[in-house]
């Protein structure tokens, strides 16, 4: 647990930056979140529209949407509120405004269960009923951790973000010395979306992004393509 300071202990430290890691084995480099489509049809072209594109899609869509969802499923997983874990992963699955995106975030959320059975004895009794998606999946783990709620959201949004440079690099493509100015332009401005993400009430959450969704649509049938569909 954290210690009367706030400082998450060595052991949470350490879980914290093993969920973060792009390595889990759940998937998650296989999607490109509409970054692929972006390239291709949104003019996303360079070193600076990649990192004005993926900062956007911070604020806007991630901060507002899934990264405000873990921030309240982390609370209600501790305290063991089925319910509204139930109407957490509702939510997800029915913002999804893409196959793609539903293909994502199930897909996912079902190798993280997977991935978690090796860590957690009860696992498979906790999601017996629950086709848990990849955000309320991930809050779960989070919730076993110890850390706060801040810190976990803040190793959600990491990992999210190196996902997505790493899906820009290949895309743009760019180099690799690009990709970590993309990702120190990202470490950044996290904090800040993690305060607004859990300021965020169950009814401000959204996941409003049309130009987002119309991409990973078309991305759907995007001739040649590097990324999952």
């Amino acid at each position: 647990m954290p210690d009367p300071a706030g400082t998450p202990s060595a052991h949470s430290l350490l879980q914290l930056i093993w969920l973060a890691s792009p390595a889990l084995p759940v998937g998650g480099f296989s999607y490109s979140e509409g970054v692929e489509a972006a390239v291709e049809w949104a003019g996303v072209d360079s070193e600076t529209k990649a990192t004005e594109w993926l900062a956007d899609q911070l604020h806007l869509s991630f901060a507002r949407g899934d990264l405000a969802l873990v921030a309240q499923a982390i609370p209600a997983w501790r305290a063991n509120d089925a319910a509204r874990i139930r109407q957490l992963n509702a939510w997800v699955l029915a913002t999804r405004e893409s196959a793609e995106f539903f293909l994502q975030t199930e897909q996912m959320g079902r190798s993280f269960v997977e991935w978690l059975k090796l860590h957690h004895a009860d696992t498979a009794e906790v999601f017996k009923d629950l086709p848990a998606s990849y955000p309320v999946a991930f809050a779960f783990a989070l919730s076993r951790t110890g850390a706060t709620v801040h810190d976990g959201c803040l190793a959600f949004a990491f990992g999210w973000a190196e996902n997505m440079v790493a899906a820009a690099v290949k895309a743009v493509p760019l180099g690799q010395s690009a990709g970590q100015r993309i990702l120190a332009r990202l470490a950044n401005e996290i904090p800040a979306a993690v305060d607004r993400a859990m300021k965020l009430g169950n009814d401000e959450r959204q996941a409003f992004a049309p130009l987002l969704a119309v991409l990973s649509a078309r991305h759907e049938t995007q001739y040649s393509r590097l990324f999952r569909s």
